[in-house]
């Protein structure tokens, strides 16, 4: 099996062979769209923070992270990306494994998980918590064969100025990637307001990032623009995991229901592959509300 960094490193100097464009020089410090060139082939997946009401007990009927998986599995899912936020802080290796077998044995795999924090922060002790957190969930992700970690970049401390903070970001996500590659776990940026509200903001960060196991988790419900779905399409070549909203914001305008069938279409545009995360925020049911949305995903995936 070609590793990550023989992997991205050939598929960025064939793209460029393809067209005509190889130079001596040396490659910039600076990620690359992924040079797909297959075409694109989606798989289904549900994240955990779609049922948080029930799983944190404040509607009913309560879930368990178990309840999680066996809903995913009677939706005939590919697999279920169990959230950080909904594990115990002092879960042990053996109740991730034990939850990763049950996965396993309802022919679930695990799609990667996801986490919160802001590496925006000064110097610190809080920027040392949060740096001390990402890593002990990529030791956890390993321990779940989950092969993505979405994280955030975080938002500009009051009275900060912006620069400052988006020049810590890119040091807080390169001072956790090195120990990400030793576990083969890759990391998936967000476009999740704060730093990351446009995509001209996402990309001044992910172009100053070039590692093998960094991405973007693209976010469909985030982008409150004048055009969220052609600023989804900038990103989507950037894309190593997609979580898809059912509603979409334009900016100073209401939420309104998102057209599905255009995000799959700009996702295979761009040659996507790999998993496509229902992360339900909308104010109906998930419990009766997710069943159709995934339904409809999944028809619009195997046309």
């Amino acid at each position: 099996m070609i590793n990550h960094l023989t992997r991205r490193f050939f598929l960025r100097t064939s793209a460029a062979a393809a067209a005509g464009i190889m130079s001596l020089n040396p490659p910039c410090s600076a990620i690359e769209p992924i040079g797909r060139t297959r075409p694109s082939h989606l798989k289904l997946s549900v994240a955990a923070y779609s049922y948080r009401d029930h799983l944190t007990g404040k509607k009913t009927p309560h879930m368990t992270m178990y309840d999680f998986v066996d809903r995913a599995a009677d939706m005939g899912l590919d697999a279920v990306e169990p959230t950080s936020y909904y594990f115990a802080p002092e879960v042990t290796p053996n109740q991730l494994n034990k939850f990763k077998q049950y996965a396993f044995e309802l022919g679930l795999d695990i799609s990667g998980t996801a986490i919160g924090n802001n590496f925006c922060l000064p110097s610190g002790p809080e920027r040392d918590r949060q740096i001390a957190h990402t890593k002990a969930w990529i030791d956890r992700a390993a321990e779940l064969d989950a092969p993505v970690i979405r994280i955030f970049a975080g938002s500009v401390p009051k009275g900060d100025d912006e620069t400052a903070a988006v020049g810590r970001a890119i040091a807080g996500i390169k001072e956790v990637l090195p120990y990400a590659a030793t576990k083969g776990i890759m990391l998936a940026l967000e476009n999740h307001g704060g730093i990351t509200a446009t995509p001209d903001q996402l990309l001044r960060l992910v172009q100053s990032i070039d590692a093998p196991n960094f991405g973007v988790n693209l976010d469909t419900g985030n982008f409150r623009t004048e055009d969220p779905y052609g600023d989804l399409a900038r990103i989507a070549p950037y894309a190593v995991n997609v979580q898809v909203k059912t509603e979409i914001s334009r900016r100073g305008q209401k939420k309104e229901n998102a057209d599905l069938a255009k995000l799959i279409s700009i996702l295979r545009e761009a040659k996507y592959s790999g998993y496509v995360v229902l992360e339900h925020e909308a104010a109906e049911d998930p419990i009766t509300s997710i069943p159709k949305h995934i339904k409809a995903l999944r028809s619009l995936i195997a046309g």
